[in-house]
Parts: C-alpha cells; sequence; structure tokens
C-alpha cells in the first residue's frame, strides 16, 4: 500500500498536464480559437496545437475539435476544462501567498555582525543597500563572534559577519576579505621608543588590554601566540574596540587590534603600530548564515555588496 502511493506521488507529475498547457486550454475554451488563444498566451499557432496534442496523448483522450470555423471542446475537453480551471486558480493562489512570504522577507533585514565589522565596514554596505531597496527595513545586532553565531542559530538574525580562523559550528559562509591584526601602543609607550622590532614572545609574555574571549580578534591572537608560550593574564579585558583603544591611548598598556579599527589614530599619531618579528596576524572577514539556509532578498543582495572587503 505505502509502495503504491509513493509510486503515485511520484509519477503525478508525469501524467497531469503541466500549468503551461492547462492555461492554453482554458484560452481555447474562452476564445473559440486555437490561434486567437495562442496569441493571447503569446506563442505561435503551431506550437499551440503540437501542446494540445501533447496534453491529449498524455490523458489519452481527446480535448479539442478543430474546423475552419475555428476550435471547439469535445466533451472529455469541457470536463478536463473545469478540473483545470480549480487547478490554475489553486496555482494563482499559491503564487500570491509566495508573493506576500516574499514581501514579508524583503521588508526587514536582520543582520549580526562582529565589533570590527559593525563599525567600520558594515556602515557603507548598509548604506548602498539602502539605495537599492529604499523599503527594506534593516537592524543591526553587533557583539563578538560567539554571540553572532548564537543569533543566527537562534533565529534572530538572516545573515552575519565574522573574524576569525573558521566559520563558526552550525553555520555555513564564505571569505568575504581579509584583515591584519596590529600592535598598537600609545606613542609615550617604551615600545614605541625601541629600536629593534618586538619578538612574538615579548607580546606573548606583555599583559596587555584586549578584547574579551569569544572575539574574531581575541580568537586569532590566542592561536597566533600559543606556540609562543600562550597569552600573560590581561591587564584588561573589554567587550568593544572603542574601549580598548581609549585605554591604549591614556598609556595603560599596550594592545592588538584591526588595522581596520586603528586607522585614524595611526595617521593622527594617537597610536604607534609596534612591529613584531616572527608572527603573522592575518585574518579572513566572513559572511555566515545557517547551515543549508543560503541568503535570499536582502540578505543575499547585502551578500553582494560585500564583496572585496577589506
Amino acid at each position: 500500500m505505502g509502495g503504491e502511493a509513493e509510486q503515485a506521488a511520484v509519477s503525478l507529475s508525469h501524467r497531469v498536464p503541466d500549468l503551461g498547457a492547462l492555461e492554453l486550454l482554458l484560452a481555447v475554451a474562452r476564445l473559440g480559437s486555437l490561434g486567437r488563444a495562442a496569441r493571447a498566451r503569446g506563442i505561435s499557432q503551431p506550437a499551440a496545437s503540437s501542446r494540445i496534442r501533447s496534453m491529449e496523448r498524455q490523458l489519452g483522450v481527446a480535448l479539442v475539435e478543430r474546423s475552419p470555423r475555428g476550435s471547439r471542446l469535445t466533451d472529455a475537453g469541457a470536463l478536463v476544462t473545469d478540473w483545470a480551471r480549480r487547478v490554475v486558480e489553486a496555482a494563482e493562489a499559491f503564487d500570491a501567498g509566495a508573493q506576500a512570504l516574499r514581501g514579508q522577507r524583503d521588508s526587514r533585514l536582520r543582520v549580526a555582525a562582529s565589533m570590527t565589522i559593525a563599525e567600520y565596514l558594515l556602515p557603507g554596505w548598509l548604506i548602498a543597500l539602502r539605495a537599492r531597496r529604499p523599503g527594506t527595513a534593516v537592524s543591526l545586532l553587533a557583539g563578538n563572534s560567539s554571540v553572532v553565531a548564537e543569533r543566527l542559530l537562534g533565529g534572530e538574525a538572516d545573515l552575519g559577519f565574522v573574524e576569525g580562523l573558521a566559520v563558526p559550528m552550525g553555520l555555513d559562509g564564505t571569505v568575504i576579505g581579509h584583515d591584519r591584526l596590529v600592535v598598537v601602543a600609545a606613542p609615550s609607550h617604551p615600545w614605541a621608543r625601541r629600536r629593534r622590532e618586538l619578538t612574538a614572545a615579548e607580546l606573548a609574555a606583555a599583559p596587555l588590554i584586549l578584547r574579551e574571549r569569544g572575539s574574531g580578534t581575541r580568537q586569532v591572537l590566542d592561536a597566533a601566540l600559543a606556540r609562543h608560550g600562550g597569552l600573560a593574564a590581561p591587564l584588561l579585558e573589554l567587550a568593544s574596540t572603542t574601549a580598548v583603544k581609549a585605554a591604549v591611548v591614556s598609556e595603560a598598556a599596550p594592545s592588538v587590534l584591526s588595522e581596520l579599527a586603528v586607522g585614524e589614530e595611526l595617521t593622527a599619531r594617537r597610536l604607534v603600530e609596534i612591529p613584531v618579528r616572527e608572527l603573522r596576524l592575518a585574518r579572513e572577514l566572513r559572511a555566515v548564515w545557517p547551515a543549508g539556509q543560503r541568503p535570499a532578498g536582502p540578505a543575499r543582495e547585502l551578500l553582494g555588496l560585500t564583496r572585496g572587503a577589506s
């Protein structure tokens, strides 16, 4: 019994005419002519005749009688037309519902992003998206990479952006650009006056001002310094890049931050970049989304605007 039902479901599409053929049959019934029906459907008369014949072969009954005066439905054709009308009305209802769902989806976009991307890259992308989709309301949730993953997996965001070593568990993603972490200190700090480069071991041993665990910056730094003795206990752990920069500028201690985040301070000499030997602090910037759910609508359009971020 179950096998028969499964077979019926699989073969239904082969036994029932497609929607275009049913719409053509309805046009023949309405207009009384295969030629007028073909023009109404935007196809040639030979193509319309071929489609009707194909439907007749599929159903095993004659549907239309053709004569010099026009085309008329057979008795079987009239019955099939009644059924076709119900199918087409159901398809129209289906299409209207799908349009409503797309409209609901496209009317809002919820973005979750780690702090560096949220502060230094997303504003430009969202302005560009606004120009393309002025009717889409966008909300931005900023947090570290772990928080972004939680928001996406909890259904609280449609698209996320993270910086780190890998795609968080449960998510799919794509690399949209690259970033570099730099060691920075106040101009008055002893490191800023050194003649020789800092070593990775010296950086690892120093009490720094750092972002909290779970941030993309901290993940990359922890991994890079693991073979140099690991990070010493931080002097301060702060949850925002802005707070970290303010503490470093006040001469509390050095830090390691995204090059994107400190460009202005380096140009103005409020901070100084400290060269480090034997250490490469590069990371990938990624767009992420729940596994198996490819971005659509405004989320997909925003994703397209992010290509080549750096």
